[in-house]
């Protein structure tokens, strides 16, 4: 009990060290940075706005009453993560749930791990930071690995690394962004699994998407049945495609010679007998005229 009063007393000891304007830390070669940036701090909750580079959209309000519980008899456990803005102004990096249920309560402090950061450091972290959750929807964790390509200019073997995913599961999850909004939307609410979504993703007309989906929702469909469902959608689509008429050579050679020859475009159609037609189209009267006067020269 006396080492965490001790810790409390550190940290409201730094909280006030941050508030006096000749002690305004900008840099971590700025004096007595090094009593700050990694250390926990008692921040004042009304300097801490939230970041606007969060991942996370939505925040369950019954788990958030439950954690707001949870704080309410056994304090902040696990600081939260700042950086600073400028003279007691800081942003939040991580721990955006934790910040809410102490708001929610009525706390006025709460601990934190204060870094020094630009904005594209604070959007790696909370992304990176929010990435390994446990409770982030398929989506969510899609957008990130998106946002953290396109904003922080990495490549899926780079994000790997940074994530520590495998290379394959970054690409499984980038993949659902394809699917139609309806079914993304579904997925966040928890109609379908991401097992659901990577079995639809085979299926590359959009309305096929929805009707499979729609199935998947009304008849309670498993993963192993959508799976099935989506084999049987993609085996009528290959009977229903005409079969491709390949052209004997000996007409595509007399063709390319005719549309050199006429200076015009010539169709030719072949049937398996072997019969066919020839069709040389024309612009104008003036067009078939010199069509018609170079074939008579010809023959």
């Amino acid at each position: 009990m006396a080492k965490a009063t001790k810790k409390q007393a550190l940290g409201r000891g730094l909280s006030a060290l941050l508030k006096d304007p000749s002690n305004d830390i900008q840099s971590a070669e700025d004096k007595n940075a090094d009593k700050v940036v990694g250390n926990i701090v008692e921040l004042d909750l009304e300097t801490i706005e939230v970041n606007p580079f969060q991942p996370r959209t939505s925040f369950n309000e019954e788990t958030l009453r439950e954690l707001a519980s949870s704080i309410k008899e056994l304090g902040v456990i696990q600081p939260i993560t700042v950086r600073k803005l400028g003279f007691n102004k800081y942003q939040l990096v991580s721990g955006e749930r934790r910040y809410r249920a102490s708001k929610l309560i009525g706390l006025e402090r709460i601990p934190a791990y204060i870094r020094i950061a630009n904005d594209q450091e604070s959007l790696e972290m909370a992304l990176v930071e929010n990435i390994q959750r446990q409770d982030l929807d398929p989506i969510e964790i899609a957008l990130s690995y998106q946002r953290l390509i396109e904003e922080i200019e990495v490549t899926q073997e780079e994000l790997s690394d940074r994530v520590g995913k495998n290379r394959s599961t970054i690409a499984n999850y980038l993949r659902l962004l394809k699917l139609d909004p309806i079914i993304q939307t579904g997925m966040r609410d928890g109609f379908i699994s991401m097992g659901h979504g990577r079995a639809l993703i085979n299926v590359e007309d959009p309305d096929q998407q929805l009707d499979i989906y729609e199935k998947i929702v009304s008849d309670k469909l498993s993963v192993r049945d959508t799976e099935a469902l989506v084999r049987s959608y993609k085996s009528t689509d290959e009977k229903k495609k005409p079969s491709k008429k390949t052209t004997p050579q000996f007409a595509n050679k007399g063709r390319k010679e005719l549309e050199d020859l006429l200076e015009t475009k010539v169709n030719v159609k072949v049937s398996k007998s072997g019969k066919g037609q020839l069709v040389v189209p024309f612009k104008n009267k003036e067009d078939f005229l010199r069509i018609l006067k170079v074939l008579k020269s010809e023959g």
